[in-house]
């Protein structure tokens, strides 16, 4: 699967990402949504939104994608990751409920 191939909703939160549009971003989420950043686990908006100000969105990152894999309604992409705050190859499951995410988990890649 290429890059092109990334599934719906994965594919235009990281269009909104790598535009560094942190409205959209909060918005692809459930309300119960997570995001589990290396073993820290931020749920719901407002954790996301202090987390991400800093760390993600805040930090101007840009996701390079290199791998896609599908399996159900988890989406993994692997790719190079560089922003103000951390830099490196880093993967990102995605669990998909229906258009939205209900959690994001980011690891070493």
């Amino acid at each position: 699967m290429s890059a092109h191939e990334i599934p719906e909703p994965v594919a235009t939160f990281l269009e909104r990402v790598n535009a560094h549009d942190g409205e959209a971003f909060l918005d692809a989420f459930t309300p119960a949504g997570a995001v589990d950043d290396w073993g820290r686990t931020f749920t719901g908006r407002e954790q996301i939104k202090t987390w991400s100000d800093k760390e993600f969105i805040g930090s101007r990152g840009v996701l390079t994608v290199e791998e896609v894999r599908v399996a159900g309604d988890e989406v993994t992409v692997v790719g190079d990751w560089r922003s103000n705050h951390a830099n490196g190859r880093s993967k990102f499951v995605f669990d998909v409920a229906g258009d939205k995410l209900a959690k994001m988990t980011i690891r070493e890649g």
